[in-house]
């Protein structure tokens, strides 16, 4: 069969750089570019042409599967850690229940405790440094950004016996939250009904919030870098912005260099819950989440209703949903990879996904009925839970169960549900001797210590745990990193 000529020769009248290129079918055949082609190619390339944006898939596939590997490698990392981790006490002295926690640094926590004390540990060598708490406004000093050069001193390390002064209330710290970018730190006040904003690294003070809440500031969430949004016993929620000239002008003193100063701030905006479901005198706001994705904010109230606002420049309301566990609702987390809020109540952890019916809230038990869930957390797909009776344990979200304990002897066989879950317990602590002690527990031979506040570092592979004990009339406190 002859084989059919096709001449290389371009048509008469036909530009050269309108010549027809196109991608060549045969592999080994090479592709005449022009001139002007090449010019125009690399024209195109800097302005971000479609070639370019092909071109760069090629390396995509590489970058998108190393993030894959890594997220798996984490993920596993995160169910196999609980069951190796190993507990290092720590001596706090004779400071009082330890009520929330963050990490600083991969060596330093900041802690609050119900006797009102601001300090940072460290994990290392387990000296603790005490940061000074910031005050109100004097009466009548409403436009002053400074106050007395004692309140603002430098830090002081605590000596072995020290204790929180007498006269500040028994409520304490219950929230301490960084913003995003962490350079500043949300947590109460001298006085517990106010907010204190403290700047990161270094903990010099900014400002005090002390004109919105009428009772205790319960929890703090951030929404973006410069706003703040806090839940009172009240039953209300305030949002408060710090700006870039109340942070200009607490870096600035006005009578000496070395007492930092800071200012006086109004809320925002001021918020009460919805009051009409229940009894209103006890809609008292006690856990936020954020939702950076929808900038969402999720609450829970003691009378046992999640509330979900729209938070960005204002609190607008959304919803109220009853919650199916609505006893001692004091803790709530929300996972951004699972779109669920994770709610603590008395017995059991309900994950809620506002997007669905109420009817579909899964619950699941903590296995300590009656001690409450006193913190909750998420880290990957592992949902970290602190009870009351001193036990930490760990919920695998992706296959709906606790993590099973490793050592188990049994080795798969249960007598009951319970067994075989990997349970950590926390150590001993320390515990007052004290009256209440003599007269009303002194045949009690040992106390558990509820874990109040739990959080990883940014490796995830330490974990920080404090708290106390469970009864209020107690004097004690608990501090120990697993790792």
């Amino acid at each position: 069969m002859a084989r059919k000529t096709v001449s290389r020769k371009r048509k008469i009248g036909e530009p050269k750089d309108q010549q027809q290129l196109g991608w060549c079918q045969a592999p080994h055949k090479r592709i005449r570019i022009s001139c002007s082609s090449r010019h125009a190619q690399q024209w195109g390339c800097s302005r971000r042409s479609v070639v370019c944006a092909l071109r760069g898939r090629e390396f995509r596939p590489q970058q998108q599967h190393e993030l894959r590997l890594q997220r798996s490698l984490r993920g596993f990392a995160a169910g196999r850690l609980p069951g190796i981790l190993k507990e290092r006490e720590f001596s706090l002295g004779l400071l009082n229940k330890v009520f929330a926690s963050q990490w600083l640094n991969h060596r330093q926590v900041v802690c609050g405790t119900k006797c009102n004390t601001l300090f940072v540990a460290d994990v290392l060598t387990g000296q603790i440094t005490r940061i000074p708490m910031l005050k109100d406004r004097e009466c009548g000093d409403a436009g002053s950004g400074t106050v007395d050069a004692v309140t603002a001193a430098g830090r002081n390390h605590l000596p072995t016996g020290f204790h929180a002064r007498s006269d500040q209330p028994c409520c304490g710290i219950h929230a301490i939250e960084l913003n995003p970018s962490k350079t500043l730190l949300a947590t109460g006040g001298d006085n517990p009904n106010s907010l204190a904003i403290y700047q990161l690294p270094t903990l010099d003070p900014v400002c005090v919030g002390d004109d919105g809440h009428n009772d205790w500031i319960f929890s703090i969430a951030w929404i973006s870098d410069t706003m703040a949004v806090s839940g009172s016993r009240d039953g209300s929620m305030g949002l408060w912005e710090i700006t870039e000239k109340v942070i200009a002008d607490s870096k600035r003193s006005p009578r000496d260099d070395t007492v930092p100063s800071y200012a006086h701030i109004s809320h925002r905006a001021l918020k009460d819950i919805p009051k009409e479901y229940t009894n209103p005198y006890n809609c008292k706001v006690r856990a936020l989440a954020f939702n950076n994705s929808h900038k969402e904010l999720g609450a829970v109230s003691l009378d046992g209703y999640f509330h979900l606002w729209k938070a960005e420049l204002n609190l607008c309301k959304i919803l109220s949903t009853k919650l199916p566990h609505c006893k001692e609702n004091v803790c709530l987390a929300y996972g951004q990879d699972w779109s669920v809020y994770a709610v603590g109540s008395q017995a059991h952890v309900s994950f809620l996904d506002p997007r669905q019916p109420t009817h579909n809230i899964k619950s699941v038990s903590s296995r300590e009925r009656g001690s409450g869930i006193r913190s909750v957390s998420f880290y990957e797909h592992i949902v970290t839970v602190g009870t009351g009776q001193g036990s930490l344990l760990f919920y695998d979200i992706r296959a709906h169960r606790f993590l099973e304990d490793p050592f188990n002897p049994s080795g798969g066989y249960r007598k009951c549900p319970g067994d075989g879950i990997l349970k950590l317990t926390t150590g001993k602590g320390w515990l007052n001797h004290d009256e209440t002690w003599r007269s009303y527990f002194s045949d009690v031979h040992s106390f558990p210590n509820a874990v109040y506040t739990h959080c990883y570092d940014d490796s995830g592979t330490k974990l920080f745990v404090a708290g106390g004990p469970l009864c209020s009339g107690l004097h004690g406190n608990y501090a120990g990193l697993w790792s």
